[in-house]
């Protein structure tokens, strides 16, 4: 299955974009390079946080004036909070900017990382840091709802999976069904059994 989704990303641009304003960021969507079973890293942010509390995420944050690039913010931030080095991650492709309900501008980098890397949660943002195995949610069973968000503008839908205790929704769902449709033609679709949640 690796090399499927590798060949997937094979047509896909690496754009290696400079950041601009305070109000851009970048995630790292890392899967592990086990050849036949590779896993999806996520973590759960802290209980504490005053924004995005408790839920599922990708390693990321907001770019720093420092950073060379949105690629190096994904990694700096990777670094930081889940203590990946940015030498063990072999950056293949970036997904396009999306524009989350707050406002906040953020570029997916996708990498593969060694399945064996050693990965420490920063207790300062993560309450913990899990695998999911990529064939989990190719499986439509496993889809716990649907959610649509509907703005005054615009529309997003994304699945929701529920796996070990973790609740993966929202944004970090919608860029996870996009990545595995594109290199994996994975079919996830926003009509499915599972049951609708409208957010408005």
């Amino acid at each position: 299955m690796l090399e499927r989704f590798r060949a997937g990303l094979r047509e896909k641009p690496l754009l290696v974009e400079e950041g601009s304003h305070r109000k851009q960021a970048a995630v790292l969507i890392a899967i592990t390079d086990h050849p036949t079973e590779p896993q999806v890293v996520l973590t759960k942010r802290s209980e504490h946080l005053s924004t995005h509390s408790g839920q599922v995420a990708f390693p990321g944050g907001k770019w720093d004036e420092t950073d060379s690039s949105l690629m190096e913010t994904a990694l700096r931030e990777s670094h930081e909070e889940i203590g990946l080095h940015p030498k063990y991650v072999e950056v293949l492709a970036s997904m396009p900017s999306s524009m989350t309900r707050f406002g906040i501008e953020v570029t997916p980098f996708v990498g593969v990382v060694p399945q064996d890397a050693i990965l420490e949660p920063n207790y300062g943002e993560l309450d913990a840091i899990f695998h999911v195995p990529v064939s989990y949610f190719l499986e439509d069973a496993n889809r716990s709802r649907t959610d649509i968000f509907q703005g005054k503008k615009d529309r997003f839908w994304a699945p929701v999976w529920h796996y070990q205790g973790f609740e993966i929704w929202g944004f970090t769902a919608g860029v996870l069904a996009t990545l595995f449709n594109d290199t994996l033609s994975a079919g996830l679709a926003e009509e499915s059994q599972a049951p609708i949640n409208v957010f408005e």
